[in-house]
């Protein structure tokens, strides 16, 4: 068989597997820990109407072979603690096979356009980065939204500390007043201290799935409080005017470098949509850099390490620690 029709096929089905694969990220379904507490502590029935219980999803033998070969290693639980902060329901063995279809695809449509061998294995190791770099951005922004909301969750907790509330009734008032991501994070907190899981080890749960330092902060205070006593109620409410003070900072200074860091990514993306274009426009003046051997990839990897690098450079000089 041919080995242009060979991998057009199999680019075929790598693309609609990762539709597939985006589509699960999306709509998953709770995980079975998830389920077990909303038995006790959701208000929404697990039966419906008809009084069937919902049935489960279960995986396809690659995903559980996938898994059980992950389970219990480094590399699984660094996987499973990047999904599960950027709230991804996928397990780590899926989350592999997410990877491995989009290199193969990536790769795929690189060896189409350029017909060589060497554009499908860097299109291949392109793509095996791209779910990665898809979870460290819902990372972000989950961190960031979190961080928006954490003064008035002080603001709220201080308030029913203060009219008489315990430290756990204020934390599921939180879970029901706030909009998410907060109010998950606390709610899972109140399931897992309903169900028996001490308060530091709750909070430190909810500080590995929510990597900030402020929260680091105020679970601190929290922990520190039930040691040695103490008005919370104070210590919260200053711990919020403080995170306020950082927030408003971050904001000026966001402001103030907004033009280097934006430069930083144009300049960075400038010579790649140069080639781009040079490529459509004038395709065998770009080849020139894969048939001249050594050289020409030669220079290809000295420009991208200095795009990189200068990419780097740009963004470090953007940031400013508070």
């Amino acid at each position: 068989m041919d080995i242009t029709l060979l991998l057009i096929v199999g680019g075929f089905l790598a693309l609609i597997f990762l539709i597939i694969g985006i589509v699960i990220t999306i709509s998953g379904e709770k995980s079975v820990v998830d389920e077990r507490l909303d038995r006790y502590t959701s208000e929404q029935p697990l039966y419906d109407t008809r009084g069937t219980q919902e049935a489960d999803k279960k995986a396809t033998p690659l995903a559980d072979w996938l898994n059980s070969r992950l389970q219990g290693s480094s590399f699984g639980d660094s996987i499973s603690k990047d999904l599960a902060q950027a709230d991804i329901k996928l397990k780590a063995g899926e989350y592999v096979a997410v990877m491995v279809i989009a290199g193969v695809g990536v790769g795929a449509i690189a060896y189409i356009l350029g017909l060589t061998i060497i554009g499908a294995i860097v299109g291949f190791i392109i793509g095996l980065f791209l779910p990665r770099m898809y979870v460290k951005a819902e990372q972000g922004k989950r961190l960031t939204r979190f961080n928006g909301q954490l003064a008035d969750m002080l603001n709220l907790m201080v308030n029913g500390l203060r009219a008489g509330y315990s430290t756990m009734q204020a934390m599921e008032a939180v879970s029901k007043e706030l909009p998410p991501p907060i109010c998950d994070e606390f709610r899972r907190v109140v399931q897992e201290m309903q169900l028996g899981v001490p308060m530091e080890r709750a909070l430190e749960n909810l500080l590995r799935r929510i990597p900030s330092e402020d929260l680091d902060l105020v679970i601190t205070a929290i922990n520190v409080q039930r040691e040695v006593g103490g008005n919370l109620a104070e210590i919260l409410d200053t711990i919020s005017f403080t995170i306020r003070e950082r927030v408003r900072i971050k904001g000026e200074i966001k402001v103030l470098t907004a033009q280097q860091s934006y430069s930083g990514k144009f300049l960075s993306l400038l010579p790649v949509i140069l080639m781009g274009i040079l490529y459509v426009m004038n395709r065998d003046y770009m080849m020139q850099f894969f048939t001249n051997g050594i050289c020409g990839y030669a220079g290809l990897a000295c420009a991208g390490f200095l795009i990189i690098a200068g990419y780097f450079a740009m963004t470090k000089m953007a940031e400013v620690e508070i």
